[in-house]
């Protein structure tokens, strides 16, 4: 274990594709962390823009690897095999870490923790915050509870990618990834709760950049990409399933249609880009049925948040096109929101300040 009289060792990987614009901003903020042992690694995934010109920039103040185009999971395999450190971040090329990601994550740290999440302040292209977090905390969950969740309802209140701190014995178990396409976090996301512990830190370590590009953040309606958000959530719970019947737990086929996470995705692709619906025997009926169902199946979401998510689902899946499309924009599309929205979702503690 290469550990400090602080704490563990930590290794940041920055898999990078034609965020030229982002890039040195990511890299300065593993840089700057406020903690002893850190090593930086960035991985060029084949950019045509002026990437690797910036990150050429740094020397050997970072461990560059520069490869042709072979995906997010191909870089992630290179990144993580070159990271030596105890806790590895997979940070995205678009995201900042605060400097004290380090000291919070070994205050929690301990043998058992597969990874440590915290939030994610969200911030426009230019990284002004936009006031929304997520994801929302109404309680900090335990360990044992984030386990049940992810069993029951295929679901628990996680960050995307960046907001993730894993332990190396963890991911030595699910590398290298067998599908170069794959997206990591995926992998990362379903197996650590049945893997191992995750520890939940409720506070903003994380800037996750909504710029229009992301791979998982909107700003528009996007419906290609609701149904790719669908097949993803398809992939990720069965890669789930596999990974707990490796430690003798059997997740029953059923809690997919558990997962408040994945419902609202499930229901835009039906009502807005059914022909590309991953679903083909899919109605909507089913699904506001299969939310109802959900709303009695805990995984971490408060009360209030749970019966918004209700209405929401009914209001979509009843509205005329137009203004049932207005309001899956609202839900998917955080910045969109009008303020006087957010101003109540926040009172009503739909979501957090």
């Amino acid at each position: 274990m290469n550990t400090t009289s602080a704490g563990p060792s930590l290794s940041v990987v920055i898999t990078n594709w034609n965020y030229g614009r982002f890039v040195a901003q990511a890299i300065d903020s593993a840089l700057g962390l406020d903690w002893p042992a850190v090593e930086v690694i960035v991985v060029d995934d084949g950019s045509t823009d002026d990437s690797r010109a910036v990150i050429s920039r740094y020397g050997e103040r970072i461990t560059a690897i520069l490869q042709e185009n072979a995906g997010q999971g191909g870089a992630s395999n290179v990144g993580f095999a070159r990271a030596t450190g105890d806790v590895v971040i997979f940070l995205d090329a678009d995201d900042l870490l605060a400097p004290s990601v380090g000291k919070e994550i070994a205050a929690v740290w301990g043998p058992g923790v597969s990874k440590v999440q915290f939030q994610m302040q969200i911030v426009d292209a230019d990284g002004k915050p936009t006031g929304a977090k997520l994801p929302q905390f109404p309680t900090v969950p335990s360990p044992e509870e984030i386990r049940r969740w992810a069993s029951r309802a295929a679901a628990y209140p996680t960050p995307p990618g960046s907001g993730n701190a894993y332990a190396r014995w963890f991911l030595q178990r699910l590398f290298p990834i067998e599908d170069p396409r794959t997206s990591p976090d995926s992998c990362f996301l379903a197996a650590a709760p049945h893997l191992g512990d995750v520890v939940t830190v409720a506070k903003p370590l994380v800037s996750y950049r909504v710029h229009g590009n992301n791979d998982g953040a909107m700003l528009t309606l996007n419906a290609e990409r609701l149904g790719k958000e669908v097949r993803r959530a398809q992939w990720r719970f069965a890669y789930a399933q596999r990974m707990a019947r490796t430690v003798g737990v059997s997740i029953p086929d059923a809690a997919f249609r558990n997962s408040l996470a994945t419902l609202p995705y499930r229901l835009a692709s039906l009502r807005f880009a059914s022909d590309s619906h991953p679903i083909t025997d899919d109605t909507l009926a089913a699904i506001v049925v299969d939310t109802v169902q959900a709303a009695f199946v805990p995984q971490g979401r408060s009360a209030s948040s749970v019966a918004a998510l209700v209405a929401w689902t009914i209001l979509v899946a009843l509205l005329p096109h137009r203004a049932s499309k207005q309001l899956a924009l609202w839900r998917f599309a955080s910045p969109s929101r009008p303020k006087a929205l957010q101003r109540a979702m926040t009172l009503l503690r739909v979501v957090s300040r």
